[in-house]
């Protein structure tokens, strides 16, 4: 079997996880990138694989694709479309276009009934919209990684925000919306175009407003993994998708308000259409109920790809490259301990003086794994997104209390040191 896997800059999910999963499972890869030089140990050919004309063309010389895959927020269209050419199963492109462009989802669940969001679109040179009510998010429109993502509390702080935006990202589109204030929460989905199965969820701790850095992950135990859900046959073009969850597990009233939530999200992704492949998506339980933040159609990342697959005790790089292998979707077990990824943040410009290494180790009964995104030496100048981690730290064990324990004493023992 061959796999043709595009990608963009190396990613730890890519580099140490879907690469060594295509090879337990007896896959022959071909990488596709512009960035060949930075990969080692795998075929590359260097390609645009922001263009899907040059994806097929690249593959059509070479060899017979048996699947194409990529985990990268940014090509999921063009790879879709690469792999349909192929008559090899896919994401529908529609889905993932709607999924990366934010105003595009709006529109989308809006039209389907699913939710309503306050959301306006607004293009390079063009005034900024007077939202019905304060504060607002801005955002680009195709971003990630709460990259350029800032609250504003009225018109003056929205108006500075559009402009910064602009000044960093000429000629980005940008999305304004209302703020949706409440906890936020991921779930983490694995489908197959017939079902679709509910890997699980997190609840997200964030850095301080105005800007919207992920801190924290712990797992929710109320995301709990249920039975399949049969795909809807009027889903719409391309491939079908849910439309509703099972009820609950338990008759709890926490567990009545996730299942709902859950039950919005799957609703939400219905009418996106992302039933196949893996799936992470933010939203945020308001007081007028669950609403959509963003839909990544990809594996969740920052490495919490391999916290997830570490909780549920399955190889899951596997388990997503079988889908597009052409097998069904394997059901996930149930979790019964606890587990948490820490981001550790730069709080201030500096140089890194002092850092733990990558360190893989277990403290009573907790199995930590410390990836370190910096090294001494380097100089660090916060930018409130994801590229201000020193380092991200995961926890797993039997529960919340050893979990917090564990970690608590690994920073106490190993700290980042910036001057």
């Amino acid at each position: 079997m061959r796999l043709y896997l595009t990608a963009l800059n190396p990613t730890d999910s890519v580099t140490d996880g879907f690469l060594p999963a295509a090879r337990a499972l007896g896959c022959e890869v071909t990488l596709l990138t512009d960035r060949p030089e930075r990969y080692t140990g795998v075929e590359t050919l260097r390609t645009d694989v922001r263009d899907a004309r040059a994806v097929i063309d690249a593959i059509a010389r070479h060899r017979r694709p048996d699947a194409i895959f990529s985990d990268s927020d940014h090509i999921q269209p063009e790879t879709a479309l690469a792999a349909d050419y192929f008559g090899l199963p896919a994401k529908d492109w529609r889905a993932c276009l709607t999924a990366k462009n934010k105003a595009l989802m709006r529109r989308r669940l809006a039209a389907a009934g699913v939710e309503q969001v306050w959301s306006a679109q607004v293009g390079p040179g063009e005034p900024v919209p007077d939202p019905p009510a304060y504060p607002v998010v801005v955002k680009p429109r195709e971003g990630v990684a709460s990259e350029d993502v800032v609250l504003a509390a009225g018109a003056e702080e929205l108006a500075a925000a559009v402009a910064g935006v602009r000044v960093r990202r000429p000629g980005a589109a940008l999305v304004i919306e209302e703020y949706l204030e409440g906890p936020l929460h991921t779930l983490e989905t694995l489908g197959d175009g017939r079902a679709l199965h509910v890997l699980g969820g997190f609840h997200t701790t964030l850095g301080p407003l105005p800007h919207f850095v992920e801190e924290r992950l712990d797992w929710d135990p109320r995301a709990l993994p249920g039975r399949p859900v049969p795909n809807a046959p009027d889903a719409g073009p391309g491939h079908h998708v849910p439309t509703a969850l099972d009820p609950p597990r338990g008759p709890s009233v926490a567990d009545g308000a996730e299942a709902g939530s859950r039950e919005h999200v799957v609703r939400a992704l219905a009418a996106i259409g992302a039933g196949f492949g893996a799936c992470h998506t933010e939203y945020v339980i308001t007081a007028r109920g669950p609403r959509i933040v963003e839909v990544n159609y990809r594996l969740i990342g920052d490495t919490c790809g391999f916290l997830l697959a570490d909780l549920l005790g399955v190889p899951l790089f596997e388990h997503i490259l079988r889908v597009h292998l052409g097998e069904p979707a394997q059901a996930p077990p149930p979790v019964s301990g606890h587990g948490a990824a820490l981001s550790l943040v730069a709080e201030r410009a500096g140089v890194v003086k002092a850092g733990p290494g990558d360190v893989a180790e277990t403290i009573g009964g907790v199995r930590l794994r410390h990836r370190a995104l910096r090294a001494p030496g380097d100089v660090v100048e916060p930018t409130h997104t994801n590229r201000d981690y020193l380092g991200i730290l995961r926890a797993v064990g039997s529960g919340r209390q050893a979990v917090d324990s564990a970690i608590e004493a690994f920073r106490a023992r190993a700290p980042w040191v910036v001057e």
